[in-house]
């Protein structure tokens, strides 16, 4: 559905691995925005990871393009991972600013978490003029809005639990980028959980956290299989700083 520009968000992380909470995150904001495309980009190593143990780029990207090559919305980009330097969020999105233009209006989906540690990020009020935003959370949960400035409150529009018209209604509305608070995905699911499912053997819970291929992929290549799960820090919806 294209009216215009088309829309486009761009769904950053570690994705290590990708797990069926990203796709519903996907799918959500695909159909309550009217979105046309969902642009994943896993992550080199993200800056706040640095020093972490990460599974081989490779995989990450392997396992994304596993898991989105039967949904026609959906695309994996390498934008991050052949980089030459290690790119902060302001400096990917500058570039996809720059390549799409006048053409796609850009989100940025963040969690959360994510949301709660902006101020902490490279330029981050840069980061929150650049393009709309799409932050996700759970139903019922608080998100703060104390911790940035009153002209980034000023852009805070609330839709969680709006219908499709509502939101619609909201993005025609001008007046720059905004910071679009929804609970769009009701899925839990954190990839600690893949990885502890994985050290176990409990092949039966892998097969509900990620989508088959997926699952064939990690134990093809023995993937996670040297942690329970609780070294790792998962990527899930949050950003880099």
């Amino acid at each position: 559905m294209t009216r215009g520009r088309r829309r486009v968000a761009v769904y950053g992380g570690t994705f290590d691995p990708v797990h069926v909470g990203h796709a519903a995150v996907a799918r959500g904001l695909l159909e309550l925005f009217g979105l046309d495309e969902v642009l994943f980009v896993p992550a080199s190593v993200a800056p706040h990871k640095r020093g972490r143990k990460v599974s081989p780029a490779f995989d990450r990207y392997a396992m994304l393009a596993l898991a989105t090559e039967d949904e026609r919305e959906f695309r994996v980009s390498t934008a991050e991972l052949s980089a030459p330097e290690k790119p902060y969020t302001v400096e990917t999105l500058t570039r996809f600013r720059e390549t799409l233009g006048e053409t796609a209006r850009l989100f940025f989906v963040m969690g959360a978490d994510s949301w709660e540690e902006i101020t902490t990020w490279r330029e981050w009020e840069r980061v929150l003029a650049l393009t709309d935003h799409l932050v996700v959370t759970r139903p019922g949960y608080e998100l703060p809005v104390g911790h940035v400035t009153g002209a980034v409150r000023e852009r805070i529009v609330d839709v969680r639990g709006a219908s499709r018209g509502r939101v619609e209604d909201e993005l025609k509305k001008d007046g720059g980028p905004r910071v679009y608070l929804t609970d769009a995905a009701k899925i839990k699911v954190a990839a600690t959980d893949v990885r502890a499912a994985v050290a176990r053997g409990d092949w039966q819970a892998l097969n509900g956290l990620v989508l088959p291929a997926v699952a064939e992929y990690i134990k093809k290549y023995g993937l996670y299989s040297e942690t329970d799960g609780t070294e790792f820090s998962d990527a899930g919806i949050k950003g880099k700083n």
